[in-house]
């Protein structure tokens, strides 16, 4: 034992010495914030507006002739006009801070009997124009490969933001899945004069004023 000792004492003494590198926790995304500097939250309305104020907010129309889903997410034409107010809800429900580059649905910030028909979803492409246009009647909540076309997200664009297409949300699947998905920036297309949000190579640059 005596021997012994002498040579444990060293080897505690470099356990006690060693230093281990610090745990990295990733940081949270910057929070998205409206034109006065606040961060977005989601029991909030707000208005999306582009930054140059060319024109107005955004709306919805028909699509169809019909008065059923789904129905076109359109841009006012006049600059004075701020379209109707939203919702963002992230796809983590617990999150109230809206952050750029997560998964969100948005919502007309109107009352329905269902929340559906004010949902933004990605519609099917349009053989016609050679399009693929922002439609309402999507779906909340529930992410999955089941609810792809109805999750977006809001991106640093400049000294602004603008909107992109390119959910995540087949992680959260059980088991987890392997989608692909269109990862496009959302932009304005011309269609009979009126302003259809649609995938473009043309963001639209966007700002958030809180109603």
């Amino acid at each position: 034992m005596r021997t012994t000792a002498p040579l444990l004492l060293p080897v505690f003494l470099l356990a006690l010495a060693t230093t281990w590198p610090p745990v990295v926790v990733a940081a949270a995304p910057e929070a998205v914030r409206d034109t006065m500097g606040r961060p977005l939250h989601s029991r909030v309305r707000y208005y999306i507006l582009p930054a140059d104020e060319s024109a107005g907010g955004f709306g919805f129309a028909s699509t169809k002739n019909s008065s059923s889903c789904p129905f076109g997410v359109v841009q006012h034409e006049e600059n004075q006009s701020n379209g109707l107010p939203l919702w963002f809800y992230p796809v983590d429900p617990k999150k109230g801070i809206i952050r750029v580059s997560t998964d969100l649905n948005i919502r007309f910030a109107i009352l329905t009997l269902l929340p559906q028909p004010t949902v933004w979803k990605l519609g099917e492409f349009d053989p016609s124009t050679q399009q693929w246009f922002v439609n309402t009647c999507g779906a909340l909540g529930n992410p999955g490969p089941e609810t792809l076309s109805s999750w977006f997200k809001i991106e640093p664009y400049e000294e602004d933001y603008k909107l992109v297409f390119c959910p995540n949300v087949c992680s959260f699947s059980s088991p987890r899945r392997f989608c692909k998905v269109i990862c496009r920036d959302l932009g304005i297309f011309f269609k009979n004069g009126i302003r259809y949000l649609a995938l473009s190579d043309h963001p639209l640059k966007i700002k958030f004023n809180k109603q």
